[in-house]
């Protein structure tokens, strides 16, 4: 199964779906996480991650503020 990534730079959200995109349901589990869930087949196909680069910003920040407190 191929994984489809793709981020949308202006709105900060990357979509990745397992195979080809289909319909689903979009289950919010906090967080900025998003699971995209196929119930007929009861399996996830994708998630989707919102607010990727402000959060990652924010880690690299603080990661590098706390490396002299080692």
């Amino acid at each position: 199964m191929e994984a489809i990534k793709l981020y949308g730079g202006e709105a900060d959200v990357l979509y990745i779906s397992l195979g080809k995109p289909r319909e689903a349901l979009g289950i919010d589990i906090g967080d900025g996480v998003i699971v995209r869930y196929d119930g007929n087949r009861r399996e996830i196909i994708g998630l989707t991650i919102l607010g990727l680069r402000g959060e990652l910003e924010r880690f690299l920040k603080e990661r590098s503020g706390n490396q002299g407190e080692m």
